[in-house]
């Protein structure tokens, strides 16, 4: 058993696709091994800007022998078919096995040297390597069947043991040498084989672990910033990335001049971060610190004092960018900034980001207004948990509910002002952050600047999630409207697409209105935004084309928001589903119909899960369905479930004698016990499940259904349901209908798994 080494050096691969491409070497390395027989023990990958590395450890010398069977075709078949098999398997038909009337070929594989397979496996991974962006070079690179890499292939290293495996592509050979640091080491550096490697790299001031690359930079940029009393603040993915554009990491601290922390602290950290890749520290006081830290590849003789010089100079003029965009932007109103958006196209069927202001303003108006937002205040005491209106007497006044819909219009009319300015020009990823700064400038009101700010939250698993009403009002009628006006362009997510994130607006809502408990029905405000969105022209357009909808004018809203609400339920089942709760439940919940309030749908979802993990529960449900299945079986449907379709089509309705009557009728026999104590059970429970979910007690409206587990038991235990007395039969199957309906006041439990 031995160690194979494989190094391919080439010219500076770029940071974000190192890892990725050493976990790729290995897999396909490990692929194409497999093929053989062969199979190493472990494989250590090494990464630097200019070379992939792995190390396959204990390898035989040999491939074991392998025997190999093909079923063929029978002995029967044609003549045409037992030549194909031949040609296939490279046998002739004396070869061939006859086994009870059909052919079967063996081929016995010798066992090879590992060197060789090693020879032929290495240019196939390299020639089927799936970098995101390779390139073609030199003469070769006139044809397209040429080699294309990251970036230009430079040498092969390939030692299996101490024994060069002899490998060619494109010219480039296999062998003993490759390189060391660039400036350190620009020469040639002989390895040995895989167990001097990393070592002979290390000296030559190249350290081949992307990992320990890493860990250097963190140890080394945390002691020059506690040397000063700063702190570095943790970006994990800048590590990465000052790791994948150094072989010999140094980290150096570096300052810039005070009077540029004037400048919003959210530009200056990307400022550092994403233009130069500096680490962003902190003072004692939590404050942003007036220095960096910058990675060197290099040990300078001078401590660094060269390269920090340079950095400054460079970093300097980078800020005073950003300081000159500051002030340019706060000359002009967001007001007047807000004017420009009738430049910039939303969609070219959706019209102009003015557009959409428009359309988001209104919106978040009549949120307001309506009541929706803005009006959350403590329950009374004694209330269930997601279930109760606040006290009224802790509602806000009209005066307050007026101001809160003004400045809930004033902030979405200028949440997207800050689009046009040069910061977020030159920083998309401030938009939002800083129209709230400037609106701070202007000194508009605290509220409309924190909306304006916080509007897009949230963006994320995981992100805040705004509680100010007028940033909850902006950021709900912003999230609404781009999910409705893209439905109605039909421009859907569809399967793993969904270019504009309409999946994360949909999560957004749901945590806008469940984490800041706001009561609605989820169609009102969506049939608000669809009003909006059907004066585009385009949708006008389309609703003008479309057909009559079942005898009836067209209307657009009809066919709309029940796919949006049908959007939103598969969304809050993906996110409920990462809070532990069971989707089939959510279901059982929805299929009642009209149940789109989502803090009390939750609500009972959750009492619901809680009720059916009890034995209780499970024994109601096995009931339930018991019962449902009977039910089904003799054609007496719930209230509001679609009867079924006949044999011809026709729509089959059950026997009139067998419908349950809506007024319990008294029987015309005298029930068994087990039959009276079932109705006795449903007279008391039912009355007082229906006014537990009226109280949006779910907990309560389960512990009255619970009541009825032992009589539905004995019920079924001792009474025969199609009995052949006609009276009976009809009786118990209204009973039992009874005890279906009396469970759908909580949920549909025919949809629950179980």
């Amino acid at each position: 058993m031995t160690d194979f080494l494989l190094e391919l050096r080439c010219e500076e691969i770029p940071a974000r696709m190192q890892l990725k491409a050493s976990e790729d070497l290995a897999r396909l390395f490990t692929e194409e091994l497999a093929k053989s027989g062969l199979k190493p023990e472990s494989i250590d990958s090494f990464v630097t800007p200019r070379r992939l590395a792995l190390i396959a450890r204990n390898l035989p010398l040999e491939t074991a022998a392998v025997s190999e069977e093909h079923k063929g075709p029978r002995t029967s078949a044609p003549a045409q078919a037992l030549e194909g098999f031949l040609r296939k398997t490279g046998l002739t038909q004396d070869q061939l096995e006859d086994r009870d009337g059909v052919w079967f070929a063996v081929i016995n594989k010798p066992g090879r040297a590992t060197a060789q397979v090693l020879a032929e496996a290495v240019p196939t991974v390299i020639r089927a390597f799936p970098w995101p962006k390779s390139m073609r070079w030199g003469k070769a690179s006139q044809t397209t069947e040429s080699l294309r890499w990251v970036r230009p292939l430079q040498g092969i290293v390939a030692i299996l043991g101490e024994e060069l495996v002899d490998i060619e592509i494109e010219g480039i050979k296999s062998g003993y040498a490759t390189l060391g640091h660039r400036f350190h080491h620009p020469g040639e550096i002989t390895i040995g084989g895989a167990h001097d490697y990393a070592e002979k790299l290390r000296a030559c001031h190249v350290i081949a672990s992307h990992r320990e690359r890493q860990s250097i930079i963190e140890a080394k940029a945390a002691e020059a910033a506690a040397a000063h009393g700063y702190t570095v603040i943790e970006d994990k993915g800048l590590v990465a990335e000052n790791a994948g554009l150094t072989e010999w990491p140094v980290p150096l601290l570096g300052d810039f001049d005070p009077a540029f922390l004037e400048v919003p602290p959210e530009v200056i950290q990307l400022t550092l971060r994403i233009n130069q890749k500096y680490f962003v520290l902190r003072d004692a006081s939590g404050k942003l610190a007036p220095a960096f830290i910058c990675t060197a590849n290099i040990e300078a003789k001078d401590g660094g004092a060269a390269i920090v010089a340079g950095n400054r100079k460079v970093l300097a003029a980078r800020l005073s960018d950003a300081r000159f965009f500051w002030e340019q932007d706060r000359k002009t109103k967001l007001e007047d900034h807000a004017k420009k958006l009738e430049r910039i196209t939303f969609h070219e069927k959706l019209g102009t980001v003015a557009d959409k202001v428009e359309r988001v303003a209104k919106l978040a108006r009549w949120l307001v207004e309506e009541g929706i937002v803005g009006t959350s205040a403590p329950a009374k005491a004694g209330a269930q948990d997601g279930g109760t209106q606040p006290d009224p007497g802790l509602l806000p006044s009209q005066e307050h509910k007026a101001e809160l819909a003004k400045l809930a219009e004033q902030a979405a009319r200028l949440a997207k002002a800050d689009l046009v300015t040069e910061m977020v020009g030159e920083f998309p990823e401030l938009q939002g952050i800083m129209g709230g700064y400037y609106a701070r400038a202007e000194e508009l009101p605290d509220a409309v600047a924190d909306a304006i700010r916080d509007h897009y939250k949230p963006v994320g698993q995981g992100d805040d999630v705004p509680t100010a009403p007028v940033t909850v009002a902006v950021s709900l009628a912003d999230k609404l409207d781009t999910i409705v006006s893209f439905f109605a362009i039909d421009e859907k997510p569809t399967g793993s697409k969904d270019p504009f994130a309409l999946r994360r607006a949909a999560l957004g809502v749901i945590s806008l209105l469940l984490d800041n408990r706001l009561r609605t029905k989820l169609a009102m405000p969506l049939s608000k935004a669809i009003e909006a969105v059907e004066t585009i022209e385009f949708v006008e357009a389309l609703s003008a084309t479309t057909e009559q909808f079942k005898g009836a004018p067209f209307a657009f809203s009809n066919m709309l928001q029940p796919v949006v609400l049908d959007f939103f339920a598969d969304r809050l089942k993906v996110q409920q589903k990462e809070a532990g709760v069971r989707h089939d439940l959510i279901d059982a919940v929805f299929a009642l119909g009209g149940e789109d309030d989502l803090v009390r749908l939750l609500a009972r979802v959750k009492a619901l899960q809680s009720f059916v993990a009890t034995e209780d529960g499970t024994n109601l449900l096995a009931g339930y369905k018991r019962a449902a299945n009977i039910l089904k079986k003799e054609g007496v449907e719930s209230p509001s479930a679609p009867a079924k379709a006949g044999a011809q089509g026709e729509a089959a309705q059950p026997s009139a004698e067998l419908l349950p009557s809506q007024e319990h009728e008294p029987l015309t026999y005298t029930p068994e016990p087990a039959e009276a104590a079932l109705i006795a059970a449903l007279d008391a429970a039912e009355p007082r499940a229906a006014a537990a979910v009226a109280a949006e007690d779910f907990e309560g409206a389960m512990a009255a259904l619970a009541t009825l587990r032992a009589p539905i038991d004995a019920f079924f235990e001792t009474v025969t349901v199609n009995d052949a007395d006609q009276d009976k039969r009809s009786a118990r199957l209204a009973l039992l209908s009874r005890v279906r309906d009396a469970v759908h006041t909580v949920a549909d439990f025919s949809k629950i798994t179980g």
